[in-house]
């Protein structure tokens, strides 16, 4: 039996600790954890929608009842086809987080594998992600490369 399951709704805050773990440990990051709670609600209303376009996979912590050990989070989001995806299917890992306590037992790698094989179910042509220095070489073994894109962004 599988220690990855999807997440559900009753994870969301377990989500958002696991994620501020993932953000904290970014140079540079804004540690601020207020946010949380304004998210709360979306997150599990997100978690709550099976056939929707978000999906989590977690590993419970093998030691603290109720808590995470480990997450991935990925979107499934649409562009316009392209050669090589035709049907312009994407999908975007972010919140890849393992709790510091639990690393380095393949946690993070088969929750990976787990948001992969849902991908593919949807028909998805490639898969984006970010990736840290430290979790570069997890995500090479898994096959992807680093690619020439310019990543910039706008906030508002």
């Amino acid at each position: 039996m599988s220690l990855v399951r999807r997440a559900v709704p009753e994870d969301a805050e377990e989500l958002l600790r696991l994620r501020q773990v993932m953000i904290d440990s970014m140079a540079g990051a804004d540690t601020s954890t207020a946010w949380q709670a304004e998210s709360l609600a979306t997150v599990r209303g997100r978690l709550a929608d099976p056939d929707g376009c978000f999906a989590a996979f977690v590993v419970d912590h093998p030691e603290r009842v109720g808590a995470l050990g480990a997450l991935v989070v990925g979107t499934l989001e649409y562009r316009i086809g392209r050669a090589g995806n035709p049907h312009g299917r994407i999908g975007y890992v972010f919140s890849v987080a393992t709790d510091p306590d639990v690393r380095r037992r393949g946690y993070a790698r088969a929750c990976m594998e787990a948001l992969v094989e849902w991908f593919r179910e949807r028909g998805v042509g490639q898969i984006d992600l970010t990736a840290s220095v430290e979790a570069a070489p997890l995500y090479a073994s898994m096959g992807f490369v680093r690619t020439p894109d310019p990543l910039m962004r706008l906030r508002f």
